[in-house]
C-alpha cells in the first residue's frame, strides 16, 4: 500500500511537471509570437515611409528659341511651327495715302516757260490798224508760264527772223496762269515805198523765247495766214502784252 501511494504520489509531481512545462512553453510560444509580431510591425511602417515616391513624368526638353533670339539677334523657328509671313512694308504702303499720294498732294504752281507745247497760238486779222494781223497765245498747261519777250517769226521759207518792235516791251515779263492769254501785234509792212515790195505769205512760223532772249525755247508752231496776206522787211512785231488794246496800239 504505501508503496503504491509513493507510486502515485510520483506519478501525480511528474504529471504537474509536465504541466507546468507545457503552461511554460506555451507562453513562451505565444511571447515569441507576439515579439515576432511587433518586430514585424515597425519594419513594415518603416518600409513604408521610407519608400521613395513614385517619379513624376519627366517632361520633355524644351527647344531654346527665346534665348537665341536674345543673344544673337537671330530668332531660331521651332520645328513644325509656320514662320511668320515676311512683311516688307509693301502692304501697309499701298493703302496708305499722305503727301505721295497724287490725289492729295499739292499741284506744284512753279511757272515755267511759255512754248508750243503747253500754248495754244492763233492768228487772225483787225480792223483796226490797217496791215495788221494779232497772235493770241493761250496757257492750255496745268501751271503757270512765261511769255519772254516777243514771238520770233518767220513768214514762209524767210531766212531771217521778222523784225521785233523794241519800243512795245513791258514793264515786266507776261506771265499766264492757266487758261489765261496774252498779245501780240504783227505789222506786215512798212512806209509805202520804204523798201522792196511786198510779198504774198501763206504761212507763219511762231518761235518761244527763253529767260535767254537769244534762240528758242521749246517747239515752234506753224499756223496758216489769212487770205492775201503781204509782208515786207520795214513791218515788225511787238513784244507779248497782256492785253489785246496794249499790243494794237502800235
Amino acid at each position: 500500500m504505501r508503496r503504491n501511494s509513493i507510486r502515485t504520489t510520483v506519478l501525480a509531481a511528474t504529471a504537474l511537471l509536465a504541466a507546468l512545462s507545457l503552461t511554460a512553453c506555451g507562453s513562451e510560444v505565444a511571447g515569441s509570437e507576439s515579439a515576432k509580431a511587433g518586430a514585424a510591425a515597425p519594419a513594415a511602417h518603416t518600409a513604408v515611409e521610407q519608400s521613395p515616391p513614385p517619379p513624376a513624368a519627366t517632361a520633355a526638353p524644351e527647344e531654346k528659341t527665346t534665348d537665341t533670339s536674345t543673344d544673337t539677334g537671330t530668332a531660331s523657328t521651332p520645328k513644325n511651327t509656320a514662320a511668320p509671313a515676311k512683311n516688307d512694308g509693301k502692304s501697309d504702303r499701298k493703302n496708305t495715302t499722305g503727301s505721295t499720294d497724287r490725289a492729295g498732294s499739292t499741284p506744284d504752281r512753279t511757272p515755267v516757260t511759255c512754248h508750243g507745247g503747253n500754248t495754244r497760238t492763233s492768228v487772225s486779222t483787225v480792223s483796226r490798224p490797217l496791215n495788221h494781223l494779232l497772235l493770241t497765245l493761250t496757257n492750255t498747261g496745268d501751271r503757270p508760264c512765261y511769255a519772254h519777250y516777243a514771238p520770233k517769226l518767220r513768214f514762209d521759207d524767210a531766212q531771217a527772223v521778222f523784225p521785233i518792235l523794241d519800243d512795245s516791251q513791258p514793264q515786266a515779263v507776261v506771265t499766264l496762269d492757266p487758261g489765261q492769254s496774252a498779245y501780240a501785234a504783227i505789222g506786215l509792212t512798212g512806209e509805202p515805198g520804204a523798201g522792196p515790195a511786198p510779198r504774198k505769205a501763206t504761212h507763219l512760223q511762231v518761235n518761244f523765247s527763253g529767260r535767254n532772249f537769244e534762240g528758242s525755247s521749246g517747239t515752234p508752231v506753224n499756223l496758216t495766214l489769212p487770205s492775201n496776206t503781204f509782208w515786207d522787211d520795214n513791218g515788225f512785231v511787238t513784244y507779248w502784252q497782256t492785253e489785246r488794246a496794249d499790243a494794237l496800239t502800235y
